[in-house]
């Protein structure tokens, strides 16, 4: 079974979607959403989903992302644990393929796309994608997968506004993620509200300082974006 972890915080407008996604794969899964305290209409969402489909549960966590999905791991039962952001569609059958992968794959992701037809970010997710094959460090819009036995003996995320990079530089240390060819299509609001340019050189900005070990902490591009 695989275990889909769902951090969510006022994600009302982009969580149906990739419920939707979800509900519709073809593999034995149970999907833990962890919210971190909303306040829109974002665990009634999901409640709604649990009334229909068991293999749907609602958990509250302290809101932080890290902490918020480490929460959900601990209570997860798949033998696989698959980390969606709330505004990321999964493709068709990808459950599936995470299931069949050989026991020699321990960690992995997708690849990854920006919803729209914007031909700067589809640039964009093409060096995100050539990036990944270079370092094998994964994202978090890239809806990362482990062996729950690996992420438990790792320790979890670290407590980090990046603890998607910082759990893949540990993870990179043991293991050789892969990268299923399948696309995630990532929401593209963020880039959309922020100014796509913009965005892009605040983002690179932000992984130097990351990289560098400055304080990356309540950086602007971590706001609230819905």
């Amino acid at each position: 079974m695989i275990s889909v972890v769902i951090p969510t915080l006022n994600e009302e407008i982009a969580l149906p979607a990739t419920l939707v996604s979800l509900l519709d794969q073809d593999c034995d899964f149970e999907a833990i959403v962890v919210d971190g305290g909303s306040s829109d209409r974002t665990p009634a969402i999901v409640e709604d989903a649990a009334a229909s489909h068991p293999a749907v549960r609602l958990l509250v966590a302290d809101r932080s992302r890290a902490r918020q999905m480490n929460a959900a791991a601990a209570e997860a039962l798949g033998d696989w644990l698959l980390f969606l952001h709330a505004d990321t569609v999964l493709p068709e059958r990808s459950l599936s393929r995470i299931a069949n992968l050989p026991a020699t794959v321990a960690a992995g992701c997708f690849r990854h796309r920006f919803s729209g037809n914007s031909p700067m970010l589809r640039s964009l997710s093409w060096l995100h994608n050539r990036r990944f094959h270079v370092t094998r460090v994964i994202y978090g819009d890239q809806a990362m997968f482990v062996r729950r036995s690996l992420f438990r003996r790792l320790g979890g995320f670290p407590a980090t506004d990046m603890e998607d990079i910082a759990f893949s530089l540990a993870l990179r240390s043991v293991t050789r993620p892969i990268m299923l060819s399948q696309p995630v299509i990532t929401d593209a609001r963020k880039f959309d509200q922020m100014g796509r340019w913009r965005a892009l050189t605040h983002a690179v900005a932000l992984l130097v300082r990351f990289r560098l070990g400055l304080n990356v902490s309540r950086d602007r591009f971590f706001g609230d974006y819905r």
